[in-house]
């Protein structure tokens, strides 16, 4: 049974006190005796997000068995690399922002941001080795390669502007649900259940993950409260998502030039971009990935009715929706 979409709060509810012993643990995590490391991973700490990632930890941990220190070990390992591949994409994507706050690039130059990356990833890695947590190494590990693959990947197809939705679905598959996956593996894992079990705890995060990226991409064609004109922004950097590969694939061949060069060389004209987003929408490419999204979110929520009902089955379920019925 599918609850009303709650807040966040009321989700983490099973939770709670995991969820805060967790920032401690976290926080000793990345401790160092370099005064300068520890200064920038308090900052790093201060600018934390919704605590998405822990919470499909957590959440899958208590689904699966009882929670215990292998979780929150498994929720540390997670939040240490995810931390570190964040702090490496604001270098190579020479981003000043990150969630509202300036970038360690910004505030402490390449370089540094470089070696705190490298740092956190080691981090990460000895927390797991120096207590044999092979299978969380190994489940998050396969994370980072299918991440970093899938960046590479979107790269390589973003210089043609041809990808189609097959690539896509493998772009985000890697870019974005694999970490998710990971997330409900690593939980399932750290209460010691098969692996089929796992298997199924990272089928059903893969699902939630792209339809948490197709929610995403749906944001772009959706108004802004400052100008009341849709962002238009992965238009403007050149990224191909859902909604228009849809109105590529329902185009004649002079509709593609258009939409192409459009893309390529108008991007950062308003009106051009204005007009392509309303040709998005007039031929059904916002239903279109809207009706995906529900399709993979679906999946998600039929594996959840695989295991037995309580309140980490019924947050998780709730998690589900909110991701796919956020507003930012």
């Amino acid at each position: 049974m599918i609850h009303p979409v709650i807040s966040l709060d009321e989700i983490k509810a099973p939770i709670r006190e995991h969820i805060e012993a967790f920032e401690d643990k976290f926080r000793a995590s990345m401790k160092s005796s370099v005064p300068l490391l520890d200064t920038i991973t308090h900052y790093i700490i201060k600018r934390k997000g919704k605590q998405m990632r822990p919470m499909f930890v957590f959440l899958s941990a208590g689904l699966c068995g009882v929670v215990n220190e292998s979780t929150f070990r498994a929720s540390s390992l997670i939040e240490l690399l995810h931390t570190a591949t964040l702090v490496h994409d604001d270098v190579v994507d020479d981003s000043n922002l990150r969630r509202g706050f300036f970038s360690l690039n910004a505030l402490w130059k390449n370089k540094i941001a470089v070696l705190v990356g490298d740092y956190l990833l080691s981090r990460g890695l000895l927390l797991a080795l120096e207590q044999d947590e092979f299978q969380l190494l190994k489940i998050v590990s396969n994370a980072v390669r299918e991440m970093s693959e899938g960046e590479l990947l979107q790269i390589e197809k973003a210089r043609k502007l041809d990808i189609q939705e097959n690539v896509y679905f493998e772009i985000i598959r890697k870019k974005t649900a694999t970490l998710i996956a990971s997330c409900c593996a690593c939980g399932a894992s750290s209460v010691g259940v098969s692996r089929e079990m796992i298997d199924s705890m990272w089928a059903f995060g893969e699902h939630v993950g792209i339809a948490f990226q197709i929610k995403d991409d749906l944001f772009d064609y959706q108004r802004s409260n400052a100008t009341g004109k849709p962002n238009g922004t992965d238009i403007r950097d050149q990224k191909m998502t859902l909604p228009l590969i849809y109105l590529l694939n329902h185009s004649d061949y002079m509709e593609k030039r258009w939409i192409i060069n459009t893309v390529k060389n108008h991007h950062d004209d308003a009106a051009q971009v204005s007009k392509l987003i309303g040709k998005v929408v007039e031929r059904g490419g916002i239903d279109y990935a809207n009706e995906q999204m529900l399709q993979y979110r679906g999946k998600a929520l039929e594996i959840l009715e695989t295991f037995p009902a309580n309140s980490y089955r019924t947050s998780l379920e709730q998690l589900v929706l909110f991701t796919t019925e956020r507003n930012t």
